[in-house]
This record gives structure tokens, sequence and C-alpha cells, in this order.
């Protein structure tokens, strides 16, 4: 616990929640952890706070839709578990039986999860002081690098089709195979005129992006 405040920089009046923030329900009898995805809850909507607002400050000019293509780059699983990673949060957790390769994509999950719990649990016991100054020192530089908004290849492609007059983009899955801990799925993206094309991903959503990428690239880039 000593070693892991360390390197979180930051000491906590109160050891039993950062205790609660890195202990998942999968390590403790069924039906307790509640602690842990209360944490979870508060830690999300903290989160949310902090990065909307430092978003709103520091781009003043940019249209509310800019804003949240930005806003949800940096709150999306993948950024939480790059964050996670950053400060060991992957060694301090105790998760029962997920720490094994095998289980690789269920571990990041359970990752976002805990980042989002320490999060309310700096909330809770140094108020959104210590919570700002933990979310501020690990997205500064996912901040500072995009000088322009991310572009999300769905929106992207269905903006393309209304400037084309053509329907929306249907997205249809073709196939799910692979077990709970780690699925694959094959998505077909279709519109009017053009040849299907299909992408992958470890999720339905990141399989409809991966299409609708390789959909652009066939078809504007």
């Amino acid at each position: 616990m000593r070693a892991f405040e360390k390197d979180l920089d930051y000491t906590f009046q109160n050891p039993s929640l950062l205790q609660q923030a890195l202990t998942h329900p999968s390590a403790l009898a069924p039906g307790q952890g509640r602690d842990f995805e209360r944490l979870e809850f508060l830690g999300d909507r903290v989160l949310g706070l902090v990065i909307a607002t430092w978003l709103f400050k520091e781009f003043p000019h940019e249209k509310e839709g800019d804003l949240a293509k930005r806003f949800a780059g940096l709150v999306q699983k993948e950024r939480l578990v790059e964050v996670a990673k950053a400060f060991s949060l992957d060694q301090a957790m105790h998760i029962k039986g997920e720490k094994s390769s095998s289980h690789q994509k269920r571990l990041e999950t359970l990752l976002a999860d805990g980042c989002e719990a320490l999060i309310g649990a700096l909330y809770l016991d140094g108020d959104l002081e210590a919570a700002q100054l933990f979310i501020r020192h690990h997205w500064q530089n996912h901040i500072k690098s995009s000088q322009k908004p991310p572009h999300d290849p769905k929106s992207m492609l269905q903006e393309w089709a209304q400037a084309q007059g053509k329907t929306h983009p249907i997205y249809v899955v073709v196939t799910s195979s692979g077990p709970s801990h780690a699925p694959r799925f094959v998505v077909e993206a279709r519109i009017q005129g053009y040849e299907p094309v299909q992408g992958e991903g470890s999720s339905k959503q990141l399989a409809e992006k991966d299409a609708a990428q390789r959909m652009l690239d066939n078809i504007i880039f």
C-alpha cells in the first residue's frame, strides 16, 4: 500500500478507501464488492466533470461537437487502461484469476474500472482537488498532444454519406467467435452503390469502427 501511494504521489488519510478501490469484486465472496462498484460509479462522474471543464477552458473557440469528440477519446476504456498501467495499477489491484495473458481483454476492462474507482476514492479522501491533480497529471499529455479534435470513423462515414445524398451506412455482424473473455467480431459496413467492407475487433463497436475506416480508405482517401 505504501509503495503504491508513493507511485501515486498521494497519501490517503483514510487507507480503507484505497483498499476498497484496489479490491475488485472478483477477489471477494459472492455478494460483496459494492464498495468498489460505488467508487467506480463516482469516479466515472468525477473524471467526466474534470475532463469536460478542462476541455471547455483549454479550447475556448471549439464547437460543442468538437469538444464532445475530444471528451469521448479521453474517457474511453483504452485511455483509462493506458493511465492505469502508467502507475502500475495492474500490479496493485486484487483480482482473482484475471492476470494471465489469456485473460488480457478482461484484465483491461478491470483496469479501466479500477482507475475510475481510484479516482472516486481520491475524491472522497481529498475532495475534488486531489482527484483533479491526479487527472491533470495523467491526462495532460493526451490533451496537449492533440491539436485537432479526433475524428470517429463512423461519424466521418455518416457525414460523407449525407453529403453525397445517400442513406446512412449500415453495419451488419457477419460473425462473432471466441471465448467470453476474448471475443472476436467481424462486421460489414454497407453503403448503397459501393462494395461492402468488413472490419474486425474485440467488440462490436470496435469492429464497426474498423469497417468504417476501411470503407473511408476505399472510397475517399
